[in-house]
C-alpha cells in the first residue's frame, strides 16, 4: 500500500474520531503498561483445537512479528473483570425490512445485552443506510438500547463499509477497555466509499475487533467463498472481521444466536493484552501474533500504525 494512501486512511480515521460524539468516561480501573516508551498494545484471543479459550499463557508463550521481524514483548496482562464496551451496528437498509431478518437482528441484540453486566459494561446502538445514525451513546442502561431497537427503520441504500469505519472510530474512544463492534447485516452494500480492505486497516490500527453476524439466506455450514452466489460480499466481511481480530457468525436459529453471542463475550472477557515497542518506521505496519504451541490458534488484529496512541 502506498505511503500517500496510508496517510489518507489514518487522516480519515482521525477525522472520524473528532466528528463523532464523545462516549461517557468510565471510573473503573484500567490496565496500564509501562510508559517509558510509546507501546503498541494488541488484544489477542487464544483457542485450542476444540475451540476452547486458553487462559493460562505467559509472555514467553507468545511470538510477535512486526513486518517479518520479531519484536520483544514488554508486558502481558489479563483481567477478566475489566469492563467491556460493545457497540451494536444494525443495518437499516431496505433489504433488512423483511420480518425474519429484522426479528433475527433484534434477537441477537437482546441476547448480547442480556449477557452484558450493567454495573460495569456499556453498550451503544447505531444504525446505517447511507448514513451512520447514533440512537444511543454508550450507556449501562440497556433498557434504553432496547427502546432504541423499536425505533429502527429499514429503508434506502447501504453503505456498510463506511458505517463500520465510522462506528469503529466511536468504539475506539473507549480507551483501554475490552471493546467490540457488532455488525448485524444481510451483507448488501451499494453505496460505500471505503473498500473492505481500507476499513480493515482503519479498525486494526485503532484496535477495534469487529464481529459480523450474517443475516438472511446464508449457509451456516462453511465460511463464505468467493465462488458462492453471494460469496464476494460475505467473503469480504469475513476477511474484514478476521483482520481486526474479530469473527464472523452465521446464526439462523435461536440456539446458534445464543452460542455465537456467548462465544463473542467469552472472548471479550478472556483477552490477552500484549504490549511491545513499535518499529521506528512510519506508516501502516503488518503484525502477526503467534504462540509457540502449534496446537493453539491465535486471533488478533493484523495491522498497526506506530505513534502515540497506537494501541490504547
Amino acid at each position: 500500500m502506498h505511503v500517500r494512501a496510508i496517510s489518507l486512511l489514518l487522516g480519515l480515521t482521525a477525522a472520524a474520531l473528532a466528528g463523532l460524539p464523545a462516549a461517557r468516561a468510565q471510573d473503573a480501573p484500567q490496565p496500564t503498561f509501562r510508559a517509558t516508551v510509546d507501546l503498541v498494545s494488541v488484544a489477542a484471543v487464544v483457542r485450542d483445537k476444540k475451540g476452547r479459550i486458553v487462559r493460562s499463557l505467559s509472555a514467553e508463550d507468545f511470538v510477535v512479528t512486526d513486518a517479518g521481524s520479531p519484536r520483544e514483548i514488554v508486558d502481558l496482562q489479563t483481567d477478566e473483570t475489566a469492563p467491556a464496551s460493545v457497540a451494536l451496528l444494525v443495518d437499516g437498509s431496505g433489504s433488512m425490512a423483511f420480518g425474519a431478518v429484522r426479528a433475527a437482528s433484534r434477537q441477537i441484540c437482546e441476547v448480547i445485552l442480556r449477557f452484558l453486566q450493567s454495573d460495569r459494561d456499556m453498550a451503544a446502538l447505531m444504525s446505517f443506510d447511507t448514513r451512520l445514525i447514533t440512537h444511543s451513546e454508550f450507556t449501562g442502561e440497556f433498557d434504553r438500547i432496547l427502546r432504541g431497537l423499536d425505533e429502527l427503520d429499514a429503508f434506502g441504500s447501504t453503505s456498510i463499509y463506511d458505517a463500520i469505519a465510522g462506528s469503529a472510530a466511536a468504539v475506539a474512544d473507549r480507551a483501554r477497555q475490552r471493546r467490540a463492534l457488532v455488525v448485524l447485516t444481510d451483507g448488501s452494500d451499494n453505496a460505500s466509499i471505503y473498500s473492505p480492505e481500507e476499513v480493515a486497516w482503519i479498525a486494526s490500527t485503532i484496535d477495534v475487533p469487529i464481529y459480523v453476524f450474517a443475516l438472511g439466506d446464508v449457509d451456516p455450514s462453511a465460511p463464505p467463498r468467493d465462488d458462492d452466489a453471494d460469496g464476494p460480499a460475505w467473503h469480504a466481511l469475513f476477511e474484514l472481521a478476521r483482520a481486526t481480530g474479530g469473527d464472523y457468525f452465521v446464526a439462523p436459529t435461536p440456539a446458534r444466536v445464543v452460542a455465537a453471542t456467548a462465544r463473542l463475550l467469552d472472548e471479550l472477557r478472556h483477552q490477552y493484552l500484549i504490549a511491545f515497542e513499535p518499529t521506528p518506521a512510519s506508516g501502516l505496519r503488518s503484525i502477526e501474533i503467534g504462540v509457540r504451541d502449534e496446537d493453539l490458534n491465535v486471533r488478533a488484529r493484523r495491522w498497526y500504525a506506530p505513534g502515540p496512541g497506537s494501541g490504547d
